[in-house]
């Protein structure tokens, strides 16, 4: 009996360990983004690679790894995913140029959703009980939310001190001491009857994504009416076309489309993708104007988010005491209607503004975004079967990644990128303020569709939904 609780004890100290520094990973290069340009000699088009490259290597295989470890092992898999993220961690640091950096992260994307993909399946296997697994994930939860809320202001801090180098340096020790104890105390597990691997599925997929990606990021620069864009575009489009085909047909699809027949969950996909597109998305330009608009350093750029995602952790804990009486519909479709006025509050500063400005803008939306995420998620696994949690929780990630790597390519096609490197700063606001317009737009549209959609969840699907929100109460600002 001691030695199980061992077992258990040590696996969510481990999972939680490795979460939040995915959490801090995701943060902390917000603020580090625009030394990573000064050093490495890039401009934007090159630095939203920077997060594009991460997210969209996550959003693309975080089904097919999570297949994976069922068939091979969770452990096996999650542990694999670590030895990726802390190698590829190193490799980033070293970076001499922005093309190798980006190429890394795609990498680090990758491991990342390995450990995406199996840390609920690890937790779920160590604390099989309801009341044991609801501690456990608020454990985890917790950890979720402390390191995505010090996350800026640890960003900026280590490039502030170090370099940007520093922020990729402190996942190694993070990472090793993380593997030893994986392969001292987590015990494997398997799916007695895993799923096949969608091979057909996965490739079509991130082709798709990754041209769609790519046309939105070189439209300005190429024309949108040129050759090589149009041919990008469609090739997106007949690769997402035939992933959907595909998906119709396969035994085992890594992305069953019957669970879009759910009202609910289709719902909570469209709301995830929107929030993603939209405020998450909007992150890396905000740092950049709060940078190298406003004159503020990495440390600075980092305080000026800590009240947001402070907030954010408040309000997203806070929700509990109201699940009851408040329906999962209203806090999601509230919740992004918050961030769409937000969002358009933050159009009024401009390039002599103090920071103080923006302020305002991101804590009702960070309010909304604390009302949102909670719900959401408790929506997407309550709409589904118990045995389809664990895929219901990956496809919403899938949806949430897709949607901030969408969001930075196309939010970015309406600042000028070059503005900034020939002293322009009025332009790149302006800019700026169209794409925080199109940002409320898009979270608008998605609060339309959850209140459109959104169902109450039945009591009992509730409950059991109940203890796995911690995971994803909190999620990242790409």
């Amino acid at each position: 009996m001691q030695r199980a609780s061992r077992h258990r004890s040590w696996t969510l100290a481990v999972v939680s360990l490795a979460t939040a520094m995915l959490m801090l990973d995701i943060a902390v290069v917000n603020t580090a983004i625009s030394d990573m340009g000064r050093d490495l000699h890039t401009g934007l088009d090159g630095l939203k690679w920077v997060v594009d490259a991460y997210t969209l290597a996550l959003a693309a295989v975080v089904l097919t790894t999570g297949s994976l470890a069922d068939r091979l092992g969770r452990k096996r898999v999650f542990a694999t995913g670590m030895a990726v993220f802390t190698v590829s961690s190193a490799a980033a640091a070293a970076a001499t140029d922005i093309t190798m950096l980006n190429i890394i992260r795609a990498v680090q994307g990758m491991g990342a959703a390995a450990m995406f993909a199996t840390s609920m399946a690890l937790l779920a296997h160590e604390f099989p009980q309801a009341k044991e697994r609801a501690k456990a994930l608020g454990v985890y939860g917790a950890t979720i939310g402390a390191s995505f809320a010090i996350g800026p202001l640890v960003g900026g801090a280590l490039t502030s001190g170090f370099g940007w180098r520093s922020i990729f340096i402190i996942n190694i020790p993070i990472g090793i001491a993380a593997l030893e104890i994986t392969r001292r105390y987590v015990r494997e597990s398997r799916d007695p009857q895993p799923r096949r691997i969608d091979w057909a599925g996965q490739a079509m997929l991130t082709g798709g994504l990754f041209l769609l990606v790519l046309a939105l990021l070189r439209g300005n620069d190429v024309g949108w009416g040129s050759p090589q864009i149009v041919a990008e575009l469609v090739g997106a489009g007949m690769l997402l076309a035939a992933f959907i085909a595909i998906e119709r047909r396969v035994k085992d699809p890594m992305l069953p489309l019957g669970l879009f027949r759910v009202p609910s969950f289709a719902g909570a996909q469209i709301a995830a993708f929107s929030i993603s597109a939209s405020l998450f998305a909007v992150y890396i330009f905000a740092t950049i104007y709060l940078q190298q608009v406003l004159g503020l350093s990495a440390i600075e750029a980092g305080l000026v988010y800590l009240p947001g995602t402070l907030l954010n952790a408040m309000v997203s804990g806070a929700t509990a005491n109201v699940s009851g009486k408040v329906t999962a519909r209203v806090m999601v479709s509230g919740g992004l209607a918050l961030v769409a006025v937000g969002l358009l509050m933050m159009t009024v500063p401009d390039a002599n503004s103090s920071w103080l400005a923006i302020e305002p803008g991101m804590l009702v939306a960070m309010i909304g975004t604390g009302m949102f995420n909670p719900a959401v998620i408790a929506v997407a696994l309550g709409s589904v079967s118990e045995d389809q949690s664990g895929l219901a929780a990956g496809v919403n990630d899938t949806f949430r990644q897709a949607g901030i790597a969408v969001g930075v390519a196309a939010l970015g096609a309406m600042i000028p990128t070059a503005a900034l490197a020939h002293g322009d700063k009025t332009s790149y606001v302006n800019g700026l303020h169209n794409a925080l317009a199109v940002g409320a737009g898009l979270a608008a549209v998605g609060a339309v569709a959850a209140a459109y959609l959104i169902r109450p969840v039945p009591q009992t699907r509730r409950e059991s939904a109940g203890v796995q929100v911690a995971e994803v109460a909190i999620q990242p600002c790409g």
